[in-house]
């Protein structure tokens, strides 16, 4: 079953993006391939986990956890292009096996701190999660929809930011000072 939801999964993230992918396989001990794919649209670059949803994410507490329903997610990444960010997929593919590794439930406004750079020279350290465009991939009963959930890259600053105020304070503080979160090569917000 798990085969079936990451095909699914893989087709609904195609069609959402509307363009072929490039794929990169990324394999931790003792968990599943997770896939990060990637796709070049206009003159931006997005890139999606496949993998993260094929069980059910649940609490680590819980000793006898349901196998079919359950939260699930997949993680998105929307950068502008034209800057190579070598080594995002494998951090991407870090943040989508957490919930089989550590038990972690990804949900809006998560702070996944990576303590290292989001890629390669990036100034960022960590990722906010917040609902992306592309929505839920419906799954078959009883199973739970997929969520995509948009990984904002942010400074370590911004990151204890998030801690402090909450993650809709940051946000105010990238509206008012005009930050496009999507610029690699962006400056932190002053906070």
């Amino acid at each position: 079953m798990s085969d079936a939801v990451s095909d699914q999964v893989s087709t609904f993230v195609v069609d959402g993006v509307g363009a072929q992918p490039q794929r990169a396989s990324v394999t931790f001990l003792g968990v599943e391939p997770i896939d990060v794919l990637r796709f070049a649209v206009g003159d931006a670059v997005v890139y999606a986990t496949v993998g993260c949803s094929r069980h059910p994410m649940s609490d680590p507490g819980d000793l006898n956890p349901d196998p079919v329903r359950g939260p699930r997610a997949e993680i998105v990444v929307r950068m502008r292009g034209g800057t190579a960010m070598p080594g995002l997929p494998r951090r991407m593919a870090t943040v989508a096996a957490a919930p089989a590794v550590e038990g972690l439930i990804l949900t809006d406004d998560a702070l996944l701190d990576l303590s290292e750079p989001t890629w390669d020279g990036a100034t960022c350290t960590a990722f906010l999660l917040e609902a992306d465009e592309l929505g839920e991939c419906p799954l078959p009963e009883p199973m739970d929809a997929v969520r995509f959930l948009l990984a904002i890259p942010i400074t370590a600053n911004e990151a204890a930011w998030v801690r402090l105020k909450g993650a809709p304070a940051l946000r105010e503080a990238w509206r008012e000072a005009g930050i496009d979160v999507t610029d690699p090569q962006r400056a932190g917000a002053k906070l």
